[in-house]
């Protein structure tokens, strides 16, 4: 059995740090060429934003599962299930349902619908300002949530291979500087490179990501004679806790319970809101790809999640009891490598483990800085008529700002499970987003009021009940922990409220906003409903599409 080598400060260290950080920086040198070649040519917004919408189907549901796969799949799933068995494994069973929704309601008719974002489909017969400045307002709120996980995911790893400390809630520790380096390097990748050079990375991210935990899955069950009894016997047989029954984390309490029903609503409804995952439908030509889009994304994402349901009962079988709790989840993945090959796989899956993080907070900065530049820079400031070029200089100095903001939150969020931050931040998709949006592609009546009270309501509403919630204060896992306590709100995920309010909301802002307006404009607003929905149904007058589907 191997063993964890000491390192200064009393901080656990894996393998030799020299070798983790070289198979790291290799993959950071051979992706940002990769990123510089294929980007060269990005200097219009298309280009800046859609890569041109030059990406075949397969490539971009590739690009999506990269993107969608993020440190919480792969750490922080992985980890739940070694520390938490069946109730872990929920993560990923709600987080691939979620693709349903979008594949049924939202892919195909979105990609007819809209160009660059999601304010170009909520404004497509709203009131341009206001609905444009909500959408970027949520996307960055959405964003910032994710990137949260993400970064929260690297000083775990940081932690682990480098064995450099962390003192939670501080600036200037060891973890802090390094999530700051993690953080430039993803800046450059979103500066230079573009959606074209982000999908790149996320191509690439993705083809590692799924190799390396298939050789892992591989590896555990033929330790096991590839009989999945006897492996799950061997991980209920090493816990201290019944890792094969339900209850562990969501069934101790009413509370509990209510909380995960309210974190699968979120789940399952999310991914349809997800600014980041809903931009990726413009990098392809048609509706049909994006609809191809899809269908490999979820292939791919599907099969991942089987791999991590043998990686997490694999740590808790192989890894020593000692070595993993609730504390340092989103290690059980490294850990599991380094027990089944020691210093080399765990370096390459802490580089693979790199590399999603990169990914996936590069995917989310140029989203938000799209977000930003297009609707409220483009459209709202400049009244849709910026200077040619000044568009995408905004979207690159955004992408500066919010990678700041991302450093700063990640090292706030250090520790926290990050399966746990990223299912907040679909709580928040599906509660700002995914009503409005859904009302607008299929609701006539639907007005600029309802838009409104659907976005800001559904937003503010999530965002207070996650404030005043465990998460945040009041609980030993909290962000300011168990001694400030502010918490009124009792569950961790605020879903099961925020979301039906939004939908509720929604309608009551499109009553209130009826009569509102001159006869001239609700003639001009049903004309566009109807517009719309024959646009979104076949494609036809489709800003990116030359021929109709």
């Amino acid at each position: 059995m191997r063993t964890l080598l000491p390192a200064q400060g009393g901080t656990a260290q894996l393998g030799n740090p020299y070798l983790n950080i070289g198979i790291f920086l290799a993959f950071v040198v051979v992706t940002l060429l990769i990123v510089y070649r294929v980007s060269r040519s990005a200097t219009t917004a298309s280009d800046y934003y859609a890569a041109g919408s030059s990406f075949t189907g397969p490539q971009n549901g590739v690009a999506i599962s990269g993107d969608y796969l993020s440190a919480a799949s792969f750490l922080g799933i992985a980890g739940a299930i070694a520390v938490n068995g069946y109730d872990g494994f929920l993560y990923s069973i709600g987080f691939l349902v979620a693709w349903l929704t979008a594949l049924l309601l939202v892919a195909e008719l979105l990609r007819n619908v809209g160009r660059f974002t999601l304010g170009d489909v909520l404004a497509f017969r709203m009131k341009q300002r206001p609905v444009r400045a909500a959408a970027a307002v949520s996307t960055l709120v959405v964003s910032f949530f994710y990137l949260l996980a993400q970064m929260a995911g690297a000083g775990g790893l940081i932690s682990l291979l480098l064995g450099i400390g962390n003192t939670p809630g501080t600036i200037f520790d060891g973890q802090s500087i390094v999530i700051a380096l993690v953080g430039l390097v993803m800046i450059v990748y979103v500066l230079y490179g573009g959606m074209r050079g982000t999908t790149w990375v996320q191509i690439i991210k993705a083809t590692l990501l799924v190799i390396g935990a298939a050789v892992m899955t591989v590896w555990v069950l033929g330790l096991y004679g590839f009989n999945l009894s006897a492996l799950l016997g061997a991980a209920n047989e090493g816990s201290a806790t019944n890792l094969l029954n339900a209850g562990n984390q969501y069934g101790k309490t009413i509370t509990s319970r209510i909380d995960f029903l309210s974190l699968a609503v979120a789940l399952v409804l999310g991914t349809a809101g997800l600014p980041h995952v809903l931009m990726r439908f413009y990098t392809v030509p048609t509706a049909k790809e994006a609809r191809r889009s899809v269908n490999w994304a979820i292939w791919i994402i599907g099969i991942f999640y089987l791999f991590t349901l043998v990686i997490g009962y694999g740590a808790a079988a192989l890894v020593p009891a000692n070595l993993l709790s609730s504390k340092n989840v989103n290690d059980a993945a490294p850990l599991l490598a380094f027990e089944l090959g020691g210093t080399i796989l765990l370096g390459v899956v802490s580089a693979i483990a790199f590399a999603t993080i990169l990914a996936v907070v590069a995917g989310l900065t140029i989203t938000a800085a799209a977000s930003f530049a297009h609707d409220v820079y483009a459209s709202v400031l400049k009244e849709g008529k910026p200077e040619p070029g000044s568009e995408v200089k905004v979207a690159r100095r955004t992408a500066l700002v919010v990678g700041a903001v991302a450093v700063l939150g990640g090292i706030l969020a250090n520790g926290q499970n990050v399966a746990f931050l990223v299912a907040l931040a679909f709580a928040v998709a599906a509660s700002a987003n995914l009503p409005t949006l859904l009302y607008s592609l299929f609701w006539k009546k639907f007005n600029t009021t309802g838009a409104m009270f659907s976005i800001y309501g559904g937003l503010v509403s999530c965002v207070v009940l996650i404030i005043f919630s465990p998460v945040v204060s009041g609980s030993a896992t909290a962000i300011f922990g168990a001694d400030t306590d502010f918490s009124i709100f009792p569950l961790s995920n605020p879903g099961i409220v925020s979301i039906p309010l939004s939908f509720l909301l929604g309608i009551v802002g499109t009553l209130i906003g009826a009569n509102k307006g001159t006869p001239e404009e609700r003639e001009e607003h049903e004309r566009k409903a109807a517009e719309m929905e024959v646009r979104s149904m076949t494609g036809a007058g489709s800003s990116n599409t030359a021929s109709v589907h």
